[in-house]
């Protein structure tokens, strides 16, 4: 199957120029003016911009989490990315205490063989990583898991202790791979829960807010430096949320250290004032670490600006108000964390970035393609417009307006009863996007088949030039 795009504006993380796309078995043949070749489908994208496929480097996908499993599974999620924009992500897999990681990782590739409308790849959750377990490092990336989330929060769930950040950042470092961190200090945070928990009135969705404040966040920041300092390796910080954190990650900047870090959107347009909606409403954004104050979203852009933040992930981690969040009606500590919006991360970002002036739209590419794929070993297969590179593109209207809503057709596809950005209207929307050369999205209707998606095996850290 081929397929020339012609009369598009392309833009990458370095590039913007006018030109056709020739694709060819799966991958970008020729780029062009005025070209003249024959081919299966024609695209005309006059007055589009053509964007590398968006890569969301921090998904949960079937989840389980506090009795429950996120709503979105490798199809629906996989789906709803498609729609907006998105062509890679890459998700967690999990490994269970006691077990080993690649019965984990074992796991996860059964959830999502044959089910994903789009390319995927996987990080590896680490909960118990002794050493004699520290062989498995080396066997996951040879199986194309490259990096590792280690959280210093959740005791007794996910929680890692601070011998275990370091024996695994050694050998992350000897190996060439990167472990990510979720960075709240979760001993001090467990106590500030149990200490409100025990007066009735605090038990509402807002006091999981006002339980995880921002000086923990900081705190584990810059612990998890230290420690990646000292085992000379890199660190990538998801989920950033708060000025206090990224002052941890400019002042280990400033000294050379290479510390990376991701933010969502919803610390960049929403804030805790969502907490004090009526009735039990605010759990609708219970997610860790919470919404913050909202002056801290100036920092955040600043952040991206200067390259301090270097990417935009969403966390989506979908659970319905219906049954699922409701299992912390009484208590906020049990209610499931995480709130969904992997579709509608492309047009949060262009609508807030771009439209608003904060960004350009080299930048736009970078933060929500570009860097991912650098930073977790996809470029230049993923990431970028060139010839050689998947072709994976999204053919996106810059002047389209629409109003986020659970009921729209275009802009809600996942899996879950609420949206978190519900009434918000962005301009910008994905129009048309391919995955690997075939169109998955026409005109925001899905043509795409679930199991088109393939696992990618992603390349070893090289540093980011």
């Amino acid at each position: 199957m081929s397929v020339l795009i012609q009369n598009g504006r392309i833009i990458t993380a370095v590039d913007d120029y006018h030109a056709d796309i020739f694709i060819e078995n799966e991958t970008i043949r020729i780029i062009g003016t005025e070209l003249s070749i024959d081919a299966d489908i024609r695209i005309d994208a006059t007055n589009r911009y053509i964007f590398p496929g968006g890569i969301d480097p921090h998904t949960h996908l079937d989840m389980p989490f506090g009795g429950t499993h996120s709503s979105d599974d490798f199809e629906t999620g996989t789906a709803a990315a498609a729609h907006g924009g998105t062509t890679t992500i890459i998700d967690f897999a999990i490994q269970n205490k006691g077990s080993s990681t690649l019965d984990g990782l074992d796991i996860w590739h059964q959830k999502a063989a044959g089910n994903s409308f789009i390319d995927y790849g996987f990080h590896m959750i680490v909960t118990d990583m002794q050493k004699d377990r520290l062989f498995e490092l080396k066997r996951l990336a040879e199986e194309g898991v490259t990096s590792y989330k280690m959280f210093m929060a959740y005791p007794g769930v996910f929680y890692s202790d601070d011998a275990s950040l370091f024996r695994t950042m050694r050998k992350a470092g000897e190996n060439g791979t990167v472990v990510c961190i979720h960075a709240e200090n979760g001993i001090v945070i467990d106590e500030i829960i149990q200490s409100a928990l025990l007066e009735k009135d605090k038990r509402g969705p807002k006091w999981h807010a006002y339980t995880r404040p921002t000086r923990m966040e900081a705190e584990g920041v810059s612990r998890a430096v230290a420690i990646a300092e000292v085992a000379e390796s890199p660190v990538y910080i998801v989920h950033l949320s708060c000025s206090d954190a990224l002052d941890e990650v400019k002042r280990a900047r400033n000294r050379g250290i290479p510390v990376y870090a991701e933010t969502c959107p919803h610390y960049l347009f929403l804030d805790q004032s969502k907490y004090e909606s009526p009735g039990f409403e605010g759990a609708k954004w219970v997610m860790t670490p919470p919404l913050r104050e909202k002056w801290n979203q100036d920092k955040l852009w600043t952040g991206l600006q200067f390259g301090d933040l270097q990417a935009v992930a969403t966390d989506h981690c979908p659970f319905c108000m219906k049954e699922q969040k409701e299992l912390g009606k009484d208590d906020f500590s049990k209610i499931p964390n995480g709130a969904p919006g992997i579709e509608n991360r492309m047009s949060l970002i262009f609508n807030g970035g771009v439209i608003q002036k904060r960004i350009s739209l080299n930048k736009f590419v970078e933060l929500t393609s570009t860097f991912a794929a650098k930073m977790f070993g996809l470029f230049p297969q993923k990431g970028t417009i060139a010839v050689g590179s998947d072709a994976d593109l999204v053919i996106f209207d810059p002047n389209r307006k629409e109003t986020i809503s659970v009921n729209h057709p275009l802009t809600h596809h996942m899996n879950v009863d609420y949206s978190a950005w519900e009434g918000f209207e962005v301009q910008g929307l994905s129009e048309t996007v391919l995955s690997r050369g075939k169109i998955i999205i026409d005109h925001h209707q899905m043509k795409g088949r679930k199991g088109h998606g393939q696992y990618i095996k992603r390349g070893l850290y090289t540093g980011i030039p």
